[in-house]
């Protein structure tokens, strides 16, 4: 394999892995109501990049599985809908944050077995 096929092989592989943590990355920030561009700067400051095409349809689900409440402030100058964590969500979150600690327990186990050579 040449290095353009190896970059391209790898840069699938991150985002195989990205996508397995963006919606526990998204709920971690709407503990306080958040409007979409706010989260994305959030998340952005935090070493998270996550496209607007990726985030709004990400929410609109969550909110449809009652994990996400939203509300609009139309008194500022530009509406906006801000959302935040349901009490059913509040309880989804704490239970991913602990099967996520339980999963990289478990694979940096695996991982810090440094045979590869």
């Amino acid at each position: 394999m040449g290095i353009e096929k190896d970059d391209q092989v790898f840069e699938g592989l991150v985002l195989e892995l990205r996508r397995g943590t963006i919606v526990l990355s998204v709920m971690s920030q709407l503990k306080t109501a958040q409007y979409g561009y706010s989260l994305v700067v959030l998340l952005e400051e935090k070493g998270i990049a996550v496209d607007a095409g990726t985030l709004y349809p990400l929410l609109r689900r969550l909110e449809k599985q009652g994990i996400l409440e939203s509300s609009w402030d139309v008194e500022s100058a530009k509406p906006r809908k801000y959302y935040g964590l349901s009490d059913y969500g509040k309880t989804v979150y704490k239970r991913l944050c602990d099967q996520w600690v339980s999963m990289t327990d478990s694979i940096n186990a695996l991982i810090n077995d440094k045979d590869v050579e």
